[in-house]
């Protein structure tokens, strides 16, 4: 890796939480129209809560958490199936990787509280993909030990580090994975809109970036990028996931 990549790499994730906001959130709109915040990620009504709420979302109709559509092209499917697929294979890798912190961390109850609020969250994300793949009727990756070592790995391996490395983990990945959320809006566009299912899963792609960046600002918050060799970290944790997104995409 060259160091004019490592620095390129530096600059951009070494923005300001406003910046690093703005330049990833702007490409799609958020999943209620607006900036997300603590309180908006508080919201009952939230798209997700058509899954994971006994009364669901009275903005969605029950089809749109039922059914999938019959009419899409080849590569339309494949659109669906291969955001779908990926997603939950992430969360779940997402899931580890708080788990390796918060077996390393726990000890710390400040830092502890922190990451527990944020593994929370990424519990509610699979919660839901779960049940989306089912929905849709997709097949799940076939990568499933591999996400869940790589992930517990990486994240009790960064926390061994101290806690700037493991919040510096979290910054690298909630970088990426916004990017890729506001990639999947783009390509979910592409599909017809006729059947409800697909608005959902694009309000719900854009309401868990929203979560994910929240994260990202929280990271920055707690001194990431004071970690010992922050940039190489960020590069080589960041490429990581994205060889990681583009295996389970396919496999």
């Amino acid at each position: 890796m060259s160091r004019q990549t490592i620095r390129g790499f530096h600059q951009r994730v070494g923005r300001s939480m406003t910046v690093q906001r703005r330049g990833i959130a702007s490409a799609a709109p958020s999943a209620s129209g607006h900036t997300s915040s603590p309180e908006h990620s508080a919201t009952a009504n939230l798209p997700s809560s058509a899954y994971l709420s006994p009364s669901g979302n009275p903005d969605f109709p029950e089809a749109a958490t039922t059914g999938t559509p019959a009419d899409l092209t080849r590569a339309q499917r494949r659109i669906i199936e291969r955001i779908i697929r990926v997603d939950q294979a992430g969360e779940l890798g997402a899931n580890w990787i708080y788990r390796g912190q918060l077996a390393v961390l726990g000890r710390n109850k400040s830092l502890a509280e922190l990451i527990q609020h944020m593994w929370d969250q990424e519990k509610k994300h699979i919660q839901t993909f779960d049940k989306v793949i089912l929905q849709h009727g997709v097949r799940p990756t076939a990568l499933y030990p591999f996400w869940k070592l790589a992930g517990w790995s990486l994240g009790a391996g960064t926390a061994l580090m101290g806690r700037e490395a493991a919040m510096a983990c979290t910054e690298a990945v909630e970088t990426v994975i916004g990017e890729h959320y506001n990639d999947q809006l783009t390509a979910l566009s592409k599909v017809p809109h006729d059947h409800p299912s697909i608005p959902l899963l694009a309000k719900i792609l854009a309401e868990f970036r929203d979560d994910e960046l929240e994260h990202l600002d929280t990271a920055v918050e707690n001194d990431s990028q004071k970690a010992p060799a922050h940039a190489l970290l960020s590069a080589i944790i960041a490429g990581g996931c994205r060889v990681a997104i583009a295996a389970s995409e396919r496999i």
